[in-house]
């Protein structure tokens, strides 16, 4: 690879200027980058890539009519974590739709797991009038007094469990309050468990923290529901988190009670293991499921960190506001990694997250509203998908996603497009032919399914049902059904 870059001025760079060769001692990987300066121009050059390169370095040569050319060398590696840590799918898929709808493609996006309604007028109103009453300075790093209290008010009246308000961060999105736990309390080489499929982060999060994830399978015949023998044969001396979420992104499945309770007694078992409650669509839940928090079960208080947040339920993912609460020995670890990287959270979110919980048991009629149009959705896309032939549902629970087995269809032959051979290549061809936007399966640990986010108008996701028929109808399942 090459390309070269002009700059009409060298004024920056002083005559007689020395240039210190940098060295890295850690391994890198990456690009040499050529200066070649001649005055009055400054000539920049990528001269190559390769992957069994282990350097990067820049590379400059200074001259001026007194000094001799000299050619010095730049290190330009990035920290192992980066090379570690793979790019989020939803992020690029929702990115690539996003620019083929600004060119004017007529692209039905379906991949974000973003609400479509907008944030309930009460709380977007507490939120202007706190910019109305000049209530837009720094907070304290853990959340103001009044969120964290209300918080520990909403989970012992919603979900049974007893926090102080120091024993809650308030952060910038339950994203934060995520990969602040995993790092506060994982070790290098400590094991991060996590059921299969699962949110695109974990097991990222785990790598960043210089932890393993151990993917745990799950199959759509039990719902994605984890077996706790499964779990049992996964846990060793090295397991130090085990990561639930429920309702599931990206199934929509929920943990019954009575599983849950299976899995606590395995727990308990192992001393050095916690877990992650991450409960961020609690109130997208359809009936008769019900939503358990982790830390209600006996024993498991002490060694649970449960997350939740704003985004989903009431609709705010653009203020950025989510928590943790647990032991304070932990909850005080993530407050500290807080204090050192983002400080708190928006003055104005968390006025608005007040006025938020203040709305009613499990977010009232504003939620309840939202979640009956999603149930709505549900019923009307599984109704849909079933038709298809070949095409294998687990009806979600909670949520707002479908997470359908395409695998039949692996194998099928496009003209013009060429092989369908696994989740993402089916993604692109969908993208392709039906120009509608959803996420490969791979991206959540299963390639033999696709998710669909139906947080989108009823009428929109009709469209993008017949779109996807009339571009699967042309392929024949590979495999015999």
């Amino acid at each position: 690879m090459a390309a070269s870059l002009q700059a009409g001025s060298t004024s920056g760079i002083a005559r007689n200027h020395t240039f210190q060769r940098l060295h890295s001692a850690a391994p890198c990987y990456g690009n040499s980058i050529s200066f070649l300066p001649q005055p009055p121009s400054l000539h920049l050059k990528l001269t190559g890539t390769s992957n069994s390169v282990r350097f990067s370095t820049i590379s400059a040569m200074a001259k001026s009519s007194d000094t001799a050319a000299e050619v010095v060398e730049l290190d330009i590696s990035l920290s192992p974590r980066v090379y570690s840590v793979k790019p989020s799918k939803t992020v690029a898929i929702t990115d690539q739709a996003t620019a083929l709808a600004e060119a004017g493609v007529p692209v039905i996006r379906l991949a974000a797991g973003e609400p479509d309604f907008d944030t309930p007028a009460v709380i977007a109103e507490a939120g202007i009038n706190a910019i109305r009453e000049g209530y837009t300075r720094y907070s304290p790093n853990a959340g103001t007094q009044e969120l964290r209290a209300a918080i520990c008010k909403k989970l012992k009246e919603e979900n049974g469990l007893s926090y102080a308000p120091d024993q809650v961060v308030v952060s910038n999105g339950a994203k934060q309050s995520i990969i602040q736990a995993v790092l506060a309390v994982c070790s290098p080489g400590d094991e991060v468990v996590i059921p299969a499929p699962f949110w695109v982060s974990y097991p990222e999060m785990a790598r960043l923290a210089d932890a393993e994830p151990v993917i745990v399978p799950t199959s759509i015949s039990e719902n994605f529901l984890m077996d706790p023998k499964v779990l049992q044969s996964k846990l060793t001396e090295k397991s130090r988190l085990l990561i639930l979420c429920s309702p599931s992104n990206p199934t929509g499945s929920v943990y019954p009670r009575e599983l849950l309770e299976e899995i606590a007694k395995i727990v308990a078992k192992h001393p050095r293991l916690l877990v992650l409650s991450d409960e961020i669509y609690e109130h997208i839940i359809y009936e008769p499921s019900k939503h358990t928090s982790f830390a209600s079960l006996p024993g498991m208080w002490e060694r649970t960190l449960t997350v939740n947040g704003f985004s989903k339920a009431f609709a705010m993912t653009g203020w950025r506001l989510g928590y943790i609460a647990g032991p304070k020995h932990f909850v005080s670890a993530c407050n500290k990694i807080q204090s050192q990287s983002t400080s708190g959270a928006s003055s104005i979110s968390q006025k608005a997250a007040v006025a938020a919980l203040g709305l009613g048991y499990a977010g009232g009629e504003a939620v309840a509203t939202m979640v009956k149009a999603f149930r709505e959705r549900r019923d009307v896309l599984v109704k849909s998908f079933g038709e298809i032939k070949g095409v294998k549902i687990s009806e979600p629970q909670g949520a707002f996603y479908l997470f359908i087995d395409f695998s039949s269809y692996y194998g099928s032959v496009v003209e013009g497009f060429g092989e369908i051979v696994d989740s993402e290549s089916l993604c692109r061809y969908l993208l392709d032919k039906a120009q509608v936007a959803l996420v490969p399966g791979v991206a959540f640990g299963d390639d033999t399914c696709i998710r669909i986010s139906y947080a989108a108008s009823l009428p929109t996701l009709q469209a993008a049902v017949e779109r996807m028929k009339k571009a699967i109808v042309s392929l024949r399942p590979a495999v015999p059904v």
